[in-house]
């Protein structure tokens, strides 16, 4: 069935191709303003590379779930062939990815298990999403940039990767007070606490940038005041999403402009 090849999560889309896109961006920039770098499409080309391993991801995390329904296995096969073509002549031209490889190894063992064991709505499972997503900032970064001052890890990098594991990861812990465990007092104190923390981070390593502080205030607000919200009335899901674009929306913003800054 056609619905079966289409990841049906607007969410899951962003939060996986967020920092990616964020990474070639701000690699395309430093090509485009160093003397020591030279165009390159290599990071937007490990974009469509990360694109089509969600799509794998998803496909199989489904057949993985039904515990090998044949249904499920085409999708997840299809995208399999699909990645393969399109990421093995990058793999040829660019053997160094593979740096990468050991802990994205680990990283899908623990979404397969996950999804075998049904729990991949777990915060361990989600915390695993969020770290494999966050981590193709400093990669996209690397090839975009195409400059020899930039390595795979690097101080921008690092930011993006830990800026947008942060964020992701309360919105986990958000949607999570607000959906699956609403009403449930140590995820919305967990939620909190973790929005404080980011808060406070962000203004004490502020400098010439003011954006994450702007971000950190907007977050906190939004984790405070929805479930709130909902202990006198209800919040649709539809609510909790549309509020969840936007705040993404502003995190990608607020993240790009604060490296683009220092670079």
């Amino acid at each position: 069935m056609v619905r079966d090849w289409i990841p049906d999560q607007p969410g899951a889309w962003v939060m996986a191709l967020a920092p990616a896109l964020a990474g070639a961006v701000c690699g395309s920039a430093w090509s485009a303003t160093k003397p020591d770098a030279a165009p390159s499409a290599a990071g937007w080309w490990v974009l469509a590379c990360w694109a089509l391993c969600y799509c794998v991801e998803f496909t199989a995390a489904r057949w993985l779930k039904s515990h090998c329904a044949a249904r499920y296995l085409s999708p997840a096969i299809g995208y399999c062939v699909a990645l393969a073509v399109v990421g093995l002549p990058f793999l040829v031209m660019h053997f160094d990815v593979l740096v990468w490889a050991p802990i994205y190894v680990a990283l899908a063992a623990v979404a397969c298990a996950g999804a075998w064991f049904r729990r991949e709505r777990s915060l361990w499972a989600n915390a695993a999403a969020v770290i494999a997503a966050s981590l193709m900032a400093t990669i996209t970064l690397h090839y975009a940039a195409n400059s020899p001052s930039l390595p795979q890890a690097s101080l921008p990098g690092l930011v993006l990767v830990l800026c947008f594991a942060a964020t992701q990861f309360g919105s986990v812990l958000f949607v999570k007070t607000m959906i699956r465990e609403r009403g449930k007092l140590p995820y919305v104190v967990a939620s909190w606490i973790w929005h404080v923390a980011l808060l406070a981070w962000w203004i004490a390593a502020a400098d010439r940038s003011w954006y994450l502080v702007a971000l950190g205030v907007i977050l906190l607000v939004r984790a405070i005041a929805l479930p709130l919200i909902a202990c006198k009335r209800t919040v649709k899901p539809v609510v909790v999403g549309i509020t969840e674009c936007f705040t993404s929306l502003i995190a990608f913003g607020c993240i790009i402009a604060n490296v683009l800054i220092a670079l």
